[in-house]
């Protein structure tokens, strides 16, 4: 197998961790963006959700016009917007202002889920359907974003002319199938939805079709880490990780679990679904955590990684990123 260097990207989902304030969070979404230009990953992506108290990236194109003035080089954008919430012109027009006031660095991918519950669902004027419509809501978006609207009289403004690169998200093979027929490139999920992943991306390069957007199938796969110094510290930090998804998952009504309650949820069949969700995680040691990467970069078939910190501790969080630098030691398939 011939050796080959994996571009390294961040998912950023500007987590609010405990005692933190949201403005603490942009501040340390901030912080990360600014070290990452130096480090040499290739872009960052934050990710739309609602109704989440953990979770502040709900408006990812206001985050990223505000992490886009804080830097310079490092290309950022949507990982992604669930374009189902929105008209094609909105995104389109955000998009195109986020283009034209940084040329060359911004990116949107969009996914088709609600990226919520139901009653948020509810909340956002959100019908089933929208989801069905899809498929033709991206080819709108794309039209909008290129030199010919597919709506006659109108125009995005900005956003036409901007050809903003679109990638399109998945968790499952309908989102492959549309990014091979569009001939655009996909991001799988698969740091926290990794069921699909294999079959997903092979039905995505055997049914790619070459476009004026992208000759050869690319695909972005999400994974897991936390590294540290002390692998155990890693190892506990994914613990702490676990206990609190699993408030997230089954703490009804704002319930929190104690650590003993959480363990013994854990344990359960329904409780190894965070397991399950944690599939494809490094943890450990800056070089295990690397390793892992060059595996699971083979493993998936991915041309890039786009990697999330699930530490709940900011500075294991953010030393993470930092450990994995890719200017400091490249990622490598095949050594």
């Amino acid at each position: 197998m011939t050796s080959r260097q994996v571009p390294l990207s961040i998912l950023d989902l500007a987590y609010v961790g405990r005692d933190e304030t949201v403005a603490q969070s942009f501040a340390a979404s901030v912080d990360l963006a600014q070290n990452a230009e130096k480090w040499g990953y290739k872009r960052i992506w934050y990710a739309e959700h609602h109704n989440m108290s953990t979770i502040a990236s709900s408006a990812p194109a206001v985050l990223i016009a505000h992490i886009a003035a804080h830097t310079s080089t490092i290309r950022l954008g949507a990982g992604g917007v669930m374009l189902p919430n929105h008209s094609p012109l909105t995104i389109a027009e955000q998009y195109g202002t986020l283009a034209e006031l940084h040329p060359g660095r911004i990116d949107l991918g969009l996914g088709r889920a609600p990226g919520t519950d139901q009653q948020t669902f509810a909340a956002l004027r959100r019908t089933v359907a929208s989801a069905d419509r899809f498929p033709h809501d991206v080819l709108e978006l794309q039209a909008f974003l290129g030199d010919e609207s597919r709506i006659e009289g109108v125009r995005a403004t900005p956003g036409a002319g901007t050809h903003v690169p679109i990638y399109i998200l998945g968790s499952s093979l309908f989102g492959a199938q549309l990014a091979a027929a569009l001939g655009l490139p996909y991001a799988f999920a698969s740091h926290f939805a990794p069921q699909a992943l294999l079959d997903a991306v092979r039905l995505y390069r055997r049914e790619f079709r070459p476009s004026e957007h992208l000759s050869e199938p690319y695909v972005i796969a999400g994974v897991g880490a936390i590294a540290h110094e002390d692998a155990e510290v890693a190892r506990e930090q994914l613990l702490i990780a676990k206990r609190q998804r699993v408030s997230l998952l089954f703490g009804r009504g704002g319930r929190k679990f104690t650590d003993e309650e959480a363990d013994a949820i854990l344990s359960t069949p329904q409780g190894r679904q965070v397991d399950e969700m944690l599939r494809y995680a490094g943890i450990g040691t800056p070089q295990e955590v690397r390793d892992y990467l060059g595996w699971f970069a083979d493993h998936a078939d991915a041309d890039e990684l786009i990697v999330a910190s699930v530490a709940p501790s900011r500075d294991v969080w953010l030393g993470t990123f930092e450990h994995l630098a890719p200017a400091k030691s490249p990622v490598a398939v095949g050594n």
